[in-house]
């Protein structure tokens, strides 16, 4: 059970890692207007933002690969829970989609991690 939880904290961490590329340095480009459904314009007067958002999603990620290094339980569960509560603001009052791309994964990563503890 451990090692499944272990595979979801790092698939959760990973998801992390890929919104920060796409926050900080994709926001301007094709890929990132379209990840986020942004006109070009409003990706370029938002950039700044999205540069600090994605720095946020940076420390997230950065907490969960420090949880499964130390194999710390305390921080797999912090972190898994900052996740889910930033994903679900995140559904409220930005898109539906972050539901789905993180916070199902979180929750059953915390889930997961609270089983094989």
């Amino acid at each position: 059970m451990q090692v499944i939880a272990n595979v979801l904290l790092a698939l959760v961490a990973l998801i992390h890692v890929y919104i920060v590329v796409l926050e900080m340095f994709l926001w301007t480009t094709p890929r990132g207007q379209k990840a986020f459904g942004l006109t070009p314009e409003f990706a370029q007067e938002s950039k700044a933002l999205a540069a600090n958002q994605g720095l946020y999603n940076g420390f997230l990620a950065a907490g969960l690969v420090y949880a499964l290094i130390r194999q710390d339980f305390g921080a797999s569960v912090l972190f898994t829970v900052f996740v889910i509560v930033a994903g679900v603001y995140g559904t409220f009052t930005a898109s539906r989609k972050i539901f789905f791309v993180q916070v199902v994964p979180g929750v059953l990563a915390l889930l997961l991690v609270l089983l094989a503890h």
